[in-house]
């Protein structure tokens, strides 16, 4: 029986597990190298602190958007769901195509082949057995999900939790590290000052690694009491999650000089390597982190991505076979082995994790219209409940807008080739949205 929002599966998800889910999705892999990155384009304490900061704000104004239109609108899908009820089934069905062929797939097959590199370190594996691995995680946590949402949200609190303590406690150890120092806050003399055009370039890789605030969402269908839930869950897990980056970021820089940070490209093995109390165990310590780390983001990624999947079927917009829940477990099962299928086939491609990276532009301009749904919805539902409106209208929906605005059109002039695949990648879905369309449509006698 559906509930008064139409939704099938059990509200058994608590608002501690749907903290838990934001912040280990976003919290992958990211955090242990694009600090590198960043200290390398610019070169200096103050904008790097700056772009850390930009990014978590960003992040932080997209999160508290989408909070009021998922009390609002608590169902399965998430932003999937908000579209759909702005604009209609075509951008809905346009996001729900990406995430099938790009982004989805993308992000289990990056996630599980880290996971498979690190645990490399403690079993040396060959390029084929990395693949292999990676395939029969995806397979393993696809097993998990079909088991029921109660069992995924329960694992993911406690990889989570775990996860989140030892990267609070690399941050806090970087102040013990030998070589730190205070000066490496002061820019060098002639040293670089704030460039807004490289701060833009910089803020791309940045915003990549606060990206999953948005993904509880498409859990809502699952969640107990989502109109106050859900709307505190999204904007805890953006604030927890800017918390652990800025320590460990402002824990890097005291750790190495930004020079040392750029030519580092594991940081977080070189700083755990100069900590007293890591010793010669400090690279073991953070491929270990990494695993938990990608392990937690997997589980996260496909909790949330088969929900989209089920999302789009239970709405007409895609096979519905993808509907089904299971009697006995209350799970999407369908969905959940289709994402694990579509990962497993996607990790098997060679150099996949570079494959992956051209793509995650892909969902921002998903992110950007959802976002701009707050303002559409408040013009033509005004009578809409909202237990929760965003702070600081319309100011904050404003600056995440231009933000990814921004964002998008710097890659465009940066990486026209990648980024323009992305785009005819989405755009390919609108003639398979009218063929979908019409073979549905019933037959007249």
């Amino acid at each position: 029986m559906a509930d008064a929002w139409g939704e099938r599966m059990p509200r058994s998800v608590g608002l501690l597990q749907t903290v838990a889910i934001s912040v280990g999705v976003t919290i992958g892999s990211g955090i242990f190298r694009v600090p590198a990155t960043v200290a390398g384009q610019l070169q200096s304490p103050g904008p790097i602190l700056v772009c850390w900061v930009l990014g978590g704000l960003v992040a932080l104004c997209g999160a508290l958007s989408i909070a009021e239109l998922a009390g609002a609108l608590p169902r399965s899908g998430g932003v999937f769901a908000y579209l759909l009820e702005a604009y209609g089934p075509l951008p809905a069905f346009l996001f729900g195509w990406t995430e099938l062929v790009v982004i989805r797939a993308a992000a289990l097959g990056a996630t599980s082949t880290i996971f498979a590199e690190y645990l490399g370190y403690f079993r040396p594996l060959s390029a084929a057995q990395v693949r292999y691995v990676a395939a029969g995680a995806i397979a393993a946590i696809g097993a998990i999900n079909y088991l029921g949402v109660r069992r995924a949200a329960g694992l993911q609190s406690a990889a989570t939790a775990l996860k989140y303590l030892v990267l609070m406690a690399l941050g806090v150890l970087a102040f013990t590290a030998r070589g730190g120092s205070l000066t490496h806050f002061t820019s060098a003399p002639g040293g670089s000052g704030l460039s807004v055009s490289l701060l833009a370039t910089a803020l791309i890789p940045v915003l990549w690694t606060y990206d999953g605030w948005a993904d509880p969402a498409s859990v809502a269908g699952e969640i107990r009491d989502p109109q106050r839930n859900l709307p505190r869950a999204l904007i805890a897990g953006a604030l927890c999650v800017m918390l652990v980056y800025l320590l460990v970021n402002v824990g890097f820089l005291y750790a190495l000089a930004p020079s040392q940070m750029a030519g580092s490209p594991l940081i977080a093995a070189t700083v755990a390597e100069r900590v007293p109390l890591l010793g010669a165990a400090g690279a073991g310590v953070i491929a270990a982190a990494v695993v938990l780390a990608a392990f937690s983001g997997l589980n996260g990624s496909m909790l949330t991505g088969s929900r989209i999947f089920f999302a789009m079927a239970d709405r007409g917009l895609f096979f519905r076979a993808a509907a089904r829940v299971s009697p006995r477990f209350h799970s999407p099962s369908i969905a959940i082995a289709l994402a694990t299928v579509l990962g497993i086939a996607y990790v098997l491609e060679n150099d996949f994790a570079q494959l992956a990276d051209k793509f995650v532009l892909a969902i921002w301009p998903f992110y950007a219209l959802g976002v701009a749904a707050v303002f559409v919805l408040r013009r033509t539902r005004p009578q809409m409940t909202r237990p929760y409106r965003v702070w600081g209208y319309p100011f904050v929906p404003l600056v995440f807008l231009v933000a990814s605005v921004l964002m998008v059109g710097n890659a465009l002039i940066t990486d026209p080739r990648n980024t323009g695949i992305t785009f005819l990648i989405i755009v390919a879905g609108i003639p398979v949205y009218w063929v979908r369309a019409r073979l549905q449509r019933p037959r007249t006698p």
